[in-house]
């Protein structure tokens, strides 16, 4: 392998950057030449491709988002699309692909190793919902900026002694809402993989308040309903002065968490070495604590699961 190509696509994610400076100084190590394709597939297409030097991911690391940029292009689902994208990689001389985000950018990834481009994808996105990776690059920072917001609305929830609904990202994985709940001390953690009872809900906030605890903090996965909703069913039971906070895109942004710039970094390089290997049409992941890839179809048959033992153990301690 002699030209290799890396890009970011789909939601942004914290430690892209650091993915992408891993990819790129792992292959220059190796004598690789790499090319930074900017807004994902639609850039692939566009032919919106550029040489990188070392230099060109000096200083990124600490960095949120993606030097990249990102974008969703649903054309590349389509065969015309991948044929433009493969014209582009042929006149750029790009024999494999690095593919940094979500089950989306998947996707692309293998129907480019389908047409003859290897390509490797890292786990970039922050709700953590992909098969076989305990962790995905973002995750960390994002609940470490949930933990932090939780913290401050503690402050005016017992000021005022009201219930607050926090809402977070998940749209179809509770994994942020249980380990910042957790982490966040939260009375109640309501997620798409756990059926719950308003009423019952309800009935604890009062048992709460009878033993003197007069504030509450529910957090809330997007992928279950709007906090505004919640809050509807929630005072047909009872006037607990409620308030919705929705942090949104909030928890995409900022500088990375060490252990996301690390994961980033092991992985970026671990592709590397995969494709200059020959391997394609693959996923990586961490799984007890150790870099492990499968193939992405096997990943597309599959259904994250998270740590539900977080949700019981959450029951437990906010009793």
């Amino acid at each position: 392998m002699k030209r290799l190509g890396v890009m970011t696509s789909g939601g942004d994610a914290p430690g892209m950057n650091a993915a992408i400076r891993a990819v790129t100084r792992r292959a220059l190590s190796l004598g690789i030449e790499v090319y930074g394709i900017n807004y994902g597939y639609a850039g692939l297409v566009a032919g919106d491709i550029f040489k990188m030097e070392r230099s060109d991911v000096g200083d990124i690391i600490n960095r949120g988002g993606t030097m990249l940029y990102s974008a969703r292009y649903p054309e590349f689902a389509q065969k015309e699309g991948q044929l433009k994208g493969i014209e582009q990689l042929n006149k750029f001389g790009i024999e494999a692909l690095v593919v940094i985000g979500g089950d989306g950018s998947y996707h692309g990834a293998l129907r480019l190793t389908e047409h003859g481009y290897n390509a490797v994808g890292l786990p970039g996105t922050i709700d953590n919902d992909i098969p076989y990776t305990d962790y995905t690059i973002g995750f960390d920072t994002a609940v470490n900026t949930v933990v932090e917001s939780i913290d401050k609305i503690r402050d005016t929830a017992a000021s005022h002694e009201r219930t607050f609904v926090i809402e977070v990202m998940g749209r179809g994985a509770g994994d942020i809402a249980l380990w910042a709940g957790v982490a966040g001390g939260a009375d109640e953690i309501i997620v798409p993989e756990k059926e719950f009872n308003i009423e019952k809900i309800a009935q604890n906030i009062q048992d709460l308040r009878a033993r003197g605890k007069k504030h509450t903090i529910i957090v809330l996965a997007e992928g279950v309903m709007h906090a505004d909703e919640f809050m509807e069913q929630l005072e047909q039971y009872g006037d607990f002065d409620a308030r919705g906070t929705v942090l949104g895109h909030v928890q995409r942004g900022g500088s990375p968490s060490a252990k996301d710039r690390v994961l980033a970094s092991k992985m970026g390089a671990y592709a590397v070495d995969l494709l200059n290997e020959g391997h394609g049409g693959i996923a990586i992941g961490t799984e007890n604590n150790k870099l492990t890839y499968h193939g992405m179809l096997d990943l597309f048959d599959s259904k994250h699961k998270p740590d539900l033992s977080l949700y019981d153990i959450n029951k437990s301690l906010a009793k």
